[in-house]
């Protein structure tokens, strides 16, 4: 019964996920925009608009 839980589909051995170019944009700016402060051992995030 175990094999059964891991083994992959014939579905998912074919199936090639691809990002959109829109997606790597957007993680992307996101990832630009963030900055992490750090005072008194807490952290701080910000998204900087």
């Amino acid at each position: 019964m175990a094999k059964f839980y891991f083994k992959s589909s014939e579905k998912e051995e074919k199936q090639h996920l691809v990002p959109r170019r829109s997606t790597i944009d957007f993680l992307l700016s996101y990832s630009k925009s963030l900055t992490v402060a750090e005072y008194n051992n807490l952290k701080f995030e910000t998204i900087l608009n």
